[in-house]
């Protein structure tokens, strides 16, 4: 069956850095588009990042951009979300996802697999 698992969340002072990665198994990974999305408690799931099948375009919400990059290597079925300057409020659990075409990006209804996520806290 398709799993994604996530990982490389934590605890980071405010202005730190972190590399989420999520590894992939049971399905064709090249052939899907990733993407990454948070939800804090009481709030609904936020997109922040994708890219496609290929890894030639990505894919940012105003609110991240410049501070989050997602890259994948399709050889290890892996993708990346690399958070630079992180602030209080990027605390969330974040996810992964895959979806196996490049529209609708955004809306998380339209992702076929989910990862279980992985904690982000950001001390101030």
């Amino acid at each position: 069956q398709v799993q994604l698992v996530e990982s490389g969340g934590g605890l980071v002072q405010a202005g730190g850095s972190l590399r989420l990665s999520c590894a992939a198994s049971g399905l064709t990974f090249s052939s899907y588009a990733m993407g990454w999305f948070r939800q804090s408690p009481g709030e609904e799931r936020e997109f922040v990042a994708a890219i496609r099948r290929s890894g030639d375009r990505t894919y940012y919400p105003d609110s991240v951009k410049g501070r989050f990059t997602i890259s994948r290597d399709n050889t290890k079925n892996t993708v990346y979300l690399q958070i630079d300057s992180l602030k209080p409020e990027d605390t969330a659990v974040y996810y992964c996802a895959a979806k196996a075409s490049w529209t609708s990006l955004s809306i998380a209804t339209r992702y076929d697999y989910w990862g279980r996520g992985t904690q982000v806290t950001v001390s101030s």
